[in-house]
Parts: C-alpha cells; sequence; structure tokens
C-alpha cells in the first residue's frame, strides 16, 4: 500500500525535525524555515497574512478612536 500525501509529508516533516534535533538546530530556526518555505510554496500568502494583520491593527486602531473612518 502507497502512503497518502498527508502521510508522506508527515513522514518527511519528521524525519526533517530528527535531522534537525540530531544536529542541534535551534527549533525557532527550525520552525522559521520550515514557514518559510510554505510561505515561498504558496504565492499570494504572505501578502494575504499580511493584509489581514494590517486590516485588523486599523479595526483595533479605529476601535480606540486613534484613527478616523472612511
Amino acid at each position: 500500500m502507497s502512503e497518502t500525501i498527508l502521510e508522506q509529508i508527515e513522514r518527511l516533516l519528521g524525519e526533517a525535525a530528527v535531522l534537525a534535533a540530531k544536529h542541534e538546530v535551534p527549533t525557532e530556526v527550525f520552525m522559521a524555515s520550515a514557514w518559510q518555505h510554505c510561505l515561498d510554496s504558496h504565492p499570494g500568502m504572505r501578502e494575504e497574512i499580511e493584509t489581514k494583520a494590517l486590516t485588523s491593527e486599523l479595526k483595533k486602531l479605529r476601535k480606540r478612536g486613534l484613527i478616523a473612518t472612511a
């Protein structure tokens, strides 16, 4: 029986995590690298996340009365 794509991803992520731990790569470095690769493989995701964060921050500022609404 062959692996499903999710099983393959889980296996590869597990292998990468074991390799990183074996070579004492800091967890933060491993996670940052994994996240960077995730963003790089999904065009537009970084901009979408940035837009959502900006929108959320603007809503908070408007709620506090620090910027005007249009």
